[in-house]
């Protein structure tokens, strides 16, 4: 009996939405740094801890699609969501918060592995860059909502709660248990991986072929550009324009807007425009960014440049991850773990440019950021079509 498409779509894309939950680590651990009174290299450790998990979890989880298959790896991973997202609620000292990012970390890490190939699996495979970025709009929304619902916490009279700024995990905790909910009961077929399943050196091995590792590279700086962005866009409000942190915490959500304007239109432009041609636009994009955000002393440039950088950096894990995955389809899974690792990008950047805007400022931590424009430059060359 042939499945509607659009009926497994729904469920799929919820799981999208709940995928972006993990994006609020940015503006959490500038909250959190207030509140407990860290320095930057400390905060940074938040979101370095989210994404260290993808260097653990990654491969593995490809690796445990081939045993349960896709649709129940998705739905372990919005199990461990919804615990972390439950944790915040409880309190907000430093072990907890520590808990719940580690456990954000380990449920994004399986589910940005298992919930691509998912969509290819629902998708048929066709116009898979397209249908990718189209998932990434949808995550961004989550993103870009997560700043404005921390803003609102932290300045609305919520009474009996005491959630303030934390108000942003319990509704995402209510998101997240909606999306497990109905994938759960949504029906999708699967085919059995027909013979000896992949080691955990096999998939290792794959970064051996070129494509594969300069496309791991290629989303490690893509995530180390977009966490960094995330954490620093409001750091570079209150060093240079004197900004408190709630009026500063709109640089998030600026990123954030033009990230999901980037893939919405991205889903579009993929379709009808070379891959290469569209990557060199947003890569260009992405230059400029990093030298408005390096220099600029007022508000319109750096509200600029961070227009700029989210809107070039909002195709490139999409444009990197089908390169890789049309490459090797008969190792759809492993390659989607390695690619996933990836994200580890996202615990280095943070990690550098913590250090770095300690000692030199914020301009520090966006040297960090354009070192990895730099590789999405040398990148050009591989991106077919």
């Amino acid at each position: 009996m042939k499945q509607n498409k659009t009926a497994l779509l729904i469920p799929v894309m919820l799981c999208f939405f709940a995928m972006g939950f993990v994006d609020l680590v940015g503006i959490a651990s500038n909250y959190v740094k207030e509140d407990l009174a860290l320095s930057d290299s400390v905060a940074n450790v938040f979101p370095s801890l989210v994404f260290f998990w993808f260097l653990i979890f990654s491969v593995p989880t490809g690796m445990l699609m081939n045993k349960i298959g896709k649709k129940k790896t998705v739905l372990l991973s919005l199990a461990v969501t919804v615990v972390s997202l439950m944790l915040p609620l409880f309190g907000e000292n430093f072990p907890i918060m520590l808990t719940a990012f580690s456990l954000l970390g380990i449920g994004n890490a399986l589910m940005q592995t298992s919930l691509n190939p998912l969509m290819a699996l629902v998708t048929g495979g066709k116009n898979l860059a397209s249908s990718l970025t189209f998932g990434q709009f949808v995550k961004a929304i989550a993103s870009f909502m997560a700043p404005y619902l921390a803003m609102w916490g932290a300045t609305a009279v919520i009474p009996d709660l005491g959630l303030n700024w934390r108000v942003l995990f319990a509704i995402y905790f209510v998101v997240g248990l909606l999306a497990a909910v109905l994938l759960w009961i949504t029906p999708i077929e699967e085919q059995k991986i027909e013979g000896k399943a992949s080691s955990f050196v096999d998939c290792i091995k794959l970064l051996g072929k070129p494509i594969v590792l300069l496309s791991f590279l290629g989303i490690m700086c893509h995530v180390g550009i977009d966490v960094g962005t995330n954490t620093t866009a409001p750091k570079i409000l209150q060093e240079r324009l004197g900004m408190t942190l709630n009026d500063a915490a709109f640089a998030t959500s600026l990123y954030f807007i033009f990230r999901t304007i980037g893939c919405l239109t991205g889903s579009f432009f993929l379709r009808v425009m070379r891959t290469r041609v569209f990557f060199i636009i947003s890569v260009v994009m992405m230059a400029l960014s990093m030298a408005l955000m390096f220099g600029g002393n007022t508000k319109l440039l750096l509200y600029a440049g961070i227009a700029l950088v989210g809107y070039g950096n909002s195709n490139i894990f999409s444009m990197c991850f089908a390169q890789a995955l049309t490459a090797m389809p008969e190792k759809q899974n492993e390659v989607s773990g390695l690619m996933i690792m990836g994200l580890f990008g996202g615990t280095i950047f943070p990690l550098v440019m913590g250090f770095m805007s300690d000692a030199m400022g914020q301009a520090g931590a966006v040297a960090v950021m354009a070192v990895g424009v730099i590789y999405l430059i040398t990148y050009i060359k591989q991106v077919k079509q």
